[in-house]
């Protein structure tokens, strides 16, 4: 049974995700498009809004492009650069300081949301949801990092880009992989395919907006509304 369900939530469960996330998004985006978009709650209240939005946006963005080379660059490529150890090392400074700075800037915003009435009276249950899941992810995420430094050997770091870009490419028996890989790590991998899977059915979903326009990087934090 065990080994079922690790087959299954390694296997299989990465590939549902992935799939509601590219069918459910573009299912939104065409019935429901007004919904395309992340709420602003900046004229309840405008304090702490700036800072965290910041910090969040800015070190999340970090992360994401930093498990995309790090994990998607084929060996070819960085090997004759980095040895594995090296690369590992780039990983841990690199995504743990962005790791810190997100988790900083998301926890101003849950403090904000869940502390200010008018804000809270306005946040849906999956506005809620989200964020924590986000937080618990990017704690564990931290938490891996400390894992890392246990084995700077690089070995566990290959294996877990082995495991990701196996599920990228449909390699069979990809689960095998994280056989034996610490519950952290699992954990972490496990909610990130089930952030993905909830993405196109909360306001995640305006990551993919963000994502298409370059001027995400270089605009304020949201879009300023005038009295």
């Amino acid at each position: 049974m065990q080994a079922f369900f690790h087959q299954f939530l390694f296997g299989i469960y990465p590939y549902i995700c992935l799939t509601v996330l590219l069918i459910g998004s573009l299912i939104r985006f065409d019935r429901e498009q007004y919904s395309w978009k992340s709420d602003s709650s900046q004229l309840l209240k405008h304090g702490m809004l700036r800072l965290g939005s910041n910090l969040f946006h800015w070190g999340v963005l970090v992360v994401v492009a930093g498990h995309f080379a790090g994990f998607l660059a084929p060996h070819w490529l960085v090997s004759p650069f980095l040895t594995a150890s090296q690369h590992q090392l780039i990983a841990m400074v690199g995504g743990g300081a962005a790791g810190v700075v997100a988790i900083i800037g998301l926890t101003i915003l849950i403090a904000r949301r869940i502390g200010t009435p008018r804000v809270r009276a306005t946040s849906r249950t999956w506005d809620l949801v989200i964020v924590f899941m986000l937080w618990i992810q990017l704690a564990l995420g931290l938490g891996t990092v400390l894992l890392s430094m246990r084995h700077m050997d690089g070995a566990m770091f290959e294996q877990l880009t082995d495991y990701v870009k196996g599920v990228v490419t449909f390699q069979p028996g990809v689960a095998a992989l994280l056989e034996g890989v610490p519950l952290t790590y699992r954990a972490h991998i496990a909610l990130g395919f089930t952030i993905f899977l909830v993405s196109p059915f909360t306001r995640m979903v305006h990551i993919w907006s963000g994502l298409a326009s370059v001027a995400y990087l270089i605009r304020p934090y949201q879009l300023v509304r005038k009295r």
